[in-house]
């Protein structure tokens, strides 16, 4: 959930956003009607009612678990355990720019399990551009790393861009303005560029629905397979072997 808390904070403080559906400029956002309705409603509550309001609010949540792994298996609800240190657990936070009604500009830590955001720095005026603020929030993300072991490596950085469709969309539409044709070689790289992107994106959707898909029911058909053909041990000894010779590879990796 911390990840779609992190994509939500950075949402509702990203700056020049329209509050209309369809409606932004070159550098702005549209944040659409149920996000802008959701951040209208909850301006006014304290952080730990806006956290409720997120979890409570069902247009959210089908998003969220649209990309959640389906659970094959039910636990007992008495086993369930609070994540120790040994435990992998991942937190998500988010870093944006937000500019006050001095025109001073700072960079903010949005942290879900925080009470409220973390000041990281100013930006110089020198660097007081689209993507000065990328070197405030580098410096407090290698400190944040930097306390960590330098054999850690779980560390993963993203970045909320917009999307690229958009903009050869209207790259395409500047250039038959101009009065290019269409069989211009220009327009014709740019359409290119369009259908790698749409081909990426179905991708993407086959990816998450592969991700999605329950499995056990093939894979307890083919161990009912394997077993009644009698070669299910064999297949079962490779298995382990393949484990064990990765997990040797990742030890000498981390040593």
């Amino acid at each position: 959930a911390c990840a779609t808390q992190a994509i939500l904070s950075i949402l509702f403080n990203v700056q020049n956003t329209s509050e209309k559906d369809g409606e932004r400029d070159n550098k702005g956002l549209s944040l659409g009607s149920t996000l802008t309705d959701f951040k209208s409603f909850t301006s006014s509550f304290p952080s730990d009612l806006k956290g409720e309001a997120i979890g409570a609010s069902d247009d959210i949540r089908t998003a969220h678990n649209s990309f959640g792994r389906m659970d094959s298996f039910l636990m007992d609800e008495s086993k369930k355990r609070i994540a120790t240190d040994d435990d992998d657990v991942f937190h998500f936070i988010a870093y944006v720019p937000h500019g006050g009604a001095d025109g001073k500009q700072n960079v903010y830590e949005l942290d879900g399990l925080k009470s409220g955001p973390i000041l990281c720095g100013a930006v110089d005026n020198e660097n007081k551009n689209e993507l000065g603020w990328i070197q405030v929030a580098r410096s407090a993300i290698q400190d944040r790393i930097s306390k960590y072991a330098a054999t850690e490596i779980k560390f993963n950085l993203m970045a909320l861009t917009g999307d690229k469709r958009m903009n050869i969309q209207s790259k395409i539409s500047s250039l038959l303005q101009s009065g290019l044709e269409e069989s211009d070689e220009a327009v014709g790289m740019l359409r290119a560029d369009l259908a790698r992107e749409n081909q990426q994106r179905e991708q993407w959707k086959e990816e998450n629905e592969r991700r999605r898909h329950n499995y056990l029911p093939l894979c307890v058909e083919l161990l009912k397979g394997l077993a009644a053909s009698g070669t299910l041990p064999e297949w079962t000894q490779k298995a382990k072997e393949r484990v064990e010779k990765l997990r040797a590879g990742k030890k000498q990796l981390v040593e």
